[in-house]
């Protein structure tokens, strides 16, 4: 009697399940879509308002390796506006610059 209890606990009979039973089994919560970032932050509009108020001497460094010292005047999505004292004011595409820095006061 008991070596048929372990036989029969050590023999595993398949479990049939209809096709509704799988289709619940399967189904599962769809997965969470994450949403898209927005467009923008408006990070990028308070660094360039604060820097335009405060008239901060910024050095631009351009792809190219070229640094540009100057105060920002205005910009747009494309474009910022660097004034410059004995120089040329120019209007300076944003793909064209790879970063910016405050300059250091002489």
């Amino acid at each position: 009697m008991i070596e048929e209890r372990r036989l029969d606990s050590l023999i595993r009979k398949p479990i049939r399940t209809t096709p509704a039973e799988m289709k619940e089994v399967i189904r599962r919560p769809p997965p969470v879509k994450k949403s898209t970032p927005p467009d923008q932050t408006n990070a990028e509009q308070f660094y360039y308002s604060k820097q335009m108020q405060s008239k901060t001497h910024m050095v631009v460094v351009l792809t190219d390796g070229e640094q540009l010292e100057g105060v920002i005047e205005w910009y747009d999505r494309d474009c910022l506006k660097l004034n410059r004292e004995g120089a040329a004011n120019l209007l300076l595409f944003k793909h064209c610059i790879k970063y910016m820095y405050k300059s250091e006061p002489e």
